[in-house]
């Protein structure tokens, strides 16, 4: 896949409320199902877009994103106050063993995904814990978001997802974009 970062001078992009039309905050918190006490994790965060939209649901959100540019403009829109920039790759997460209820990654799935960043997100996950993806498909037009050749089809990343200990819930294709919900199985040995 392309793992790439999205270009820090394209920040304003992922402010967008035309967004939505590919994922929607209700469609995220749905599959996502917080509890109020629960500790998640955007995955890709960006300028935190769907962070703040999940903020309100949970006691902690961690903006996870590669890009220390990225936390900067964050802070310039203002960052919620239970929400934590955290500067790193999915592969390193400076995160305790099952410190996580839940993550989320939104159109950022084909920038980190492979085998070793997924063992990685399992382990921070605690069991049973949440995941939910919703990313650019492979079998889409590519009229948005990055190209197809670096972009994962639903059954690429159900596989990728099983391989790394968790258990596919859901998955929902849709014409540009598929989302998966899967739970973290037991710990993987």
């Amino acid at each position: 896949m392309g793992f790439h970062t999205f270009p820090l001078e394209n920040a304003e992009a992922l402010e967008d409320d035309a967004r939505y039309r590919f994922c929607s905050r209700e469609e995220l918190v749905e599959a996502l199902d917080p509890a109020r006490v629960d500790v998640v994790a955007d995955l890709g965060s960006g300028t935190g877009f769907f962070t703040d939209d999940v903020a309100p649901f949970v006691d902690t959100c961690h903006a996870v994103d590669v890009q220390a540019g990225m936390h900067g403009k964050y802070r310039e829109k203002g960052v919620p106050e239970n929400v934590r920039l955290v500067t790193a790759e999915v592969g390193d997460l400076p995160l305790d063993d099952g410190s996580l209820d839940a993550a989320f990654s939104t159109m950022t799935f084909h920038e980190f995904a492979d085998p070793d960043a997924l063992t990685e997100l399992r382990r921070v996950l605690v069991d049973g814990g949440r995941l939910v993806v919703v990313d650019w498909s492979a079998d889409g037009m590519g009229e948005d978001g990055p190209p197809l050749p670096e972009r994962y089809d639903a059954d690429g990343a159900r596989e990728l997802l099983r391989d790394a200990g968790f258990a596919v819930r859901r998955v929902t294709e849709r014409p540009e974009t598929f989302l998966v919900v899967a739970s973290a199985a037991g710990r993987l040995a």
